[in-house]
């Protein structure tokens, strides 16, 4: 069994618990309205700049390369964001300011699901009049492919695993691909062209989030050209790639589609003709040009570099174009017990002490822009938080002494050596892994540090457990937002062992642990909220008594609006602008 093992979420009370921050917006702005006065987050809990200005286009710019455009093939957050443009899930989240962005509405359903038998038979009806690009209707059968397709992760190696773990799919059922012909009825059912069933192994009542997830949203099988279907997805939403303008490296245009309806499609203003998308934008290049109104959007939501996080706060102007949202999302480094040493707890518990947590927050830019220490997985704004430090150092600087206690308690006296990975086009990230060379040299730890591509980093590098074992990739920074906010939507796909997927694309590549897999399928028939929040932290607590994770920094960002931006206010639930509600004054 696979994350299907996992507890049955009530689907209810998340907002309340989703999006606080410490930074309230000043200059005019409520949680209710909007403003247009520019001042420090003017868009963190109400709209700036609201217009209905119709035209323009957004210019996006990314630091490297997505791991792809195909809504069956992603799994960063900030695509889960964006692909909301050219794709539409049977539901999505509110396009609204405030804690109301973390509400469920339907999106290709009328509405949320509905279950006959507590959540473990799911069943969404589509709108009327839905349409692809090329005129053709959008019908159940098409949302069953997909997520047929998705199932096999040797073409799509990215994505969460909830729909493969969760449905009742026939034994041996590799997708469309491998199992030609196979009947998946036992799994979903589409009785008619607007109406799709999902059949669980076991009870989730929290499966509407599910059906959030690009990987339902409606493929048309005709159109399906597998690996390459990254290259031109077919709309179901507002706009469409731009036929011959994806190229591999380099980005590509959206423009309208004629065949979106707004009548069908309640939730998008659709308001822009046109969303250009830059690949592989030097991440300073990128602030520099926001700056200047060449660029809107930085799209990875992941804040203005360290270089400039200091401009932006002590210039007035560019201030008051800023936003720093606390966010539901962990910045940390896996330590797999596959390599060699550390295989050896103790190994793992002298890379905790040895570290100098604050290090890695100025990695980050700082506690302010950065983000606060942390000493758990989960995040205070996550149901289930519990505040506990397993391995305090004084001032959160390291403790040598500790350090090598813990090194000759694994053999290793001297120390030893290992490599560490990181995304090769994120300056944060390098200088993580530079602020772990440094403090682990202090001890014998001798890190060679390894710079991969973004693209590739999960499918191919630090996602990928054969590729980390064969070079010894014992430390890889990572990152993690929540699915959803609360504690199943934090944790499921990165503390789980049975979503290690020896293809790539394992978004745990390091918790191996069968007691944490046994109190996740606790958890699952769980139905006291308090008693199963209170699982959560017991998980938290396991996987850090394992040493298998490195907490660094809970995050915040500094984000940067664009000039000529409208409609612009943080999604609490992604973390960063909603870009499906932006538009442009000029």
């Amino acid at each position: 069994m696979g994350v299907t093992s996992m507890i049955a979420v009530a689907a209810l009370g998340l907002s309340a618990c989703a999006g606080s921050s410490s930074n309230p917006g000043t200059g005019g702005s409520s949680s209710s309205g909007g403003t247009t006065k520019a001042s420090f987050n003017a868009a963190l809990n109400a709209v700036y700049n609201p217009s209905t200005k119709t035209g323009g286009t957004l210019k996006f710019a990314d630091d490297a390369q997505p791991d792809s455009t195909d809504p069956g093939d992603t799994y960063y957050g900030y695509m889960w964001d964006f692909i909301r443009l050219y794709g539409r899930s049977l539901t999505m989240f509110k396009v609204v300011p405030g804690q109301a962005s973390s509400e469920l509405v339907g999106d290709l359903a009328v509405g949320k699901g509905t279950s006959p038998d507590s959540g473990k038979t799911w069943t969404y009806k589509l709108r009327s009049g839905l349409k692809f690009e090329d005129g053709t209707p959008i019908t159940s059968k098409d949302v069953k492919y997909a997520v047929e397709r998705q199932y096999d992760k040797t073409v799509f190696p990215d994505g969460p695993t909830y729909l493969n773990d969760m449905l009742n799919w026939p034994a041996g059922y590799k997708g469309v691909y491998q199992s030609k012909g196979v009947n998946t009825d036992s799994a979903i059912t589409t009785p008619d062209d607007l109406t799709i069933t999902f059949h669980l192994k076991t009870a989730f009542s929290g499966f509407d989030y599910v059906a959030m997830t690009p990987q339902v949203m409606p493929v048309e099988q005709a159109k399906d050209t597998g690996a390459k279907y990254k290259e031109h997805p077919i709309s179901s939403g507002p706009y469409m790639f731009k036929e011959g303008s994806y190229v591999e490296g380099k980005g590509y245009t959206l423009v309208r589609n004629p065949n979106w309806s707004k009548a069908t499609d309640p939730n998008r203003p659709a308001l822009v003709d046109e969303i250009d998308m830059q690949f592989n934008q030097n991440a300073e290049d990128i602030d520099n040009r926001i700056i200047a109104g060449d660029l809107d959007v930085h799209v990875t939501g992941t804040g203005v570099t360290s270089a400039t996080q200091s401009r932006v706060l002590t210039t007035p102007d560019l201030k008051a174009r800023a936003d720093n949202p606390t966010i539901a999302r962990l910045w940390y480094v896996s330590i797999p017990s596959t390599v060699k040493p550390f295989d050896n707890k103790d190994c793992r518990i002298a890379v905790q002490y040895a570290m100098d947590r604050t290090s890695y927050q100025t990695a980050y830019g700082g506690q302010f822009t950065g983000g606060q220490l942390a000493t758990t997985l989960l995040p205070p704004i996550i149901p289930g938080y519990q505040k506990f430090d397993l391995y305090p150092t004084p001032d959160n600087k390291g403790d040598v002494t500790k350090a090598k206690a813990a090194l000759a308690k694994c053999g290793k006296p001297n120390g030893f050596t290992t490599n560490m990975g990181y995304r090769a086009e994120r300056p944060k990230e390098k200088a993580v892994a530079e602020a772990f060379q440094q403090a682990l040299a202090k001890v014998g730890i001798t890190v060679n540090l390894k710079g991969y591509p973004k693209k590739d980093y999960f499918s191919t590098y630090c996602g990928n457990p054969p590729y980390v074992v064969k070079n010894d990739l014992g430390l890889c920074v990572n990152g993690w937002g929540a699915d959803w906010n609360d504690g199943y939507g934090f944790l499921a796909q990165i503390v789980d062992s049975r979503v290690i997927r020896d293809t790539g694309g394992s978004s745990n590549i390091s918790v191996r642990n069968p007691a944490v897999d046994k109190l996740l399928d606790q958890a699952q028939n769980e139905l006291d909220v308090t008693k199963r929040n209170a699982i959560w932290g017991q998980i938290d607590k396991l996987v850090m008594e394992d040493a298998t994770v490195y907490p660094g920094v809970y995050a915040n960002a500094l984000l940067l609006r664009g000039k000529n931006l409208t409609n612009v206010f943080i999604n609490q639930q992604f973390g960063y602008y909603d870009y499906v509600a932006l538009g442009k004054s000029s």
